[in-house]
């Protein structure tokens, strides 16, 4: 059954004032609903509503949602993104030119980790994710995942990384894509740190180059934790 919050819980976890989030809801833009007139939250479409807002941020604003996942999670102590991400689990080049088999490639490439076992289920629960809403970003990368931890098949949360040799239209919005990350978390709130993570680390520029410049899954692993640990000394 879906938690229902009131305004004053939803303010808690986003760390703002309750009044902010009832002109939020007012004006539409958090995801609410009226029950007996009072604004009802779902902690579920409030999830979702953060991984939106994180998937087209800029670093300005992922640092606020960062601070909102730091309030919810006080005591988290994150995994490294180069230890969720194993070697095993990237493929340079990722020759892969349509959506189907860019999904079905990474999911295999997932289960290479040895923490998933089931990649036509995970590439299933990807493929009804980017038909409801495509991970594709403007600068070239997409952050595929599944709408829902899928813990029935994973051991632990793994990443993997698939660089394509030239970018492919993989979204219906038009976008040019060669950068792929699949995210497998194994919980709500390891994904959408995984996921502000990433975020944070795609918007340098200089990571990127890396990354397409890469000529082995080892470069692009380095490439990987060398951005993290630059992001992390910040």
């Amino acid at each position: 059954m879906t938690e229902d919050l009131d305004a004053a819980r939803i303010a808690e976890y986003l760390h703002v004032t309750p009044d902010q989030v009832l002109k939020m809801a007012d004006r539409g833009r958090i995801p609410a609903r009226k029950v007996g007139g009072q604004w009802r939250f779902a902690k579920a479409e409030i999830h979702h509503w953060l991984e939106e807002r994180i998937g087209a941020s800029d670093p300005e604003e992922l640092d606020k949602v960062q601070k909102v996942l730091d309030r919810v999670s006080p005591t988290a102590v994150d995994r490294p993104i180069h230890e969720l991400c194993s070697v095993d689990a990237i493929e340079v080049p990722l020759n892969a030119r349509t959506r189907g088999s860019v999904i079905r490639s990474m999911c295999g490439l997932a289960a290479k980790s040895g923490m998933m076992w089931d990649a036509p289920a995970m590439a299933e629960a990807v493929q009804a994710r980017e038909q409801m809403h495509p991970t594709a970003l403007d600068c070239g990368v997409a952050l595929l995942h599944p709408r829902r931890p899928q813990t029935s098949i994973l051991a632990d949360s793994v990443i993997a990384l698939g660089l394509c040799p030239s970018a492919i239209p993989f979204s219906d919005r038009g976008q040019l894509t060669d950068v792929f990350f699949l995210i497998c978390s194994y919980d709500d709130r390891n994904h959408l740190r995984i996921l502000a993570k990433l975020s944070r680390m795609i918007v340098d520029d200089s990571f990127l180059a890396e990354l397409r410049t890469s000529t082995s899954p080892g470069e692009a692993w380095h490439a990987i934790k060398e951005c993290e640990e630059r992001l992390d000394e910040l």
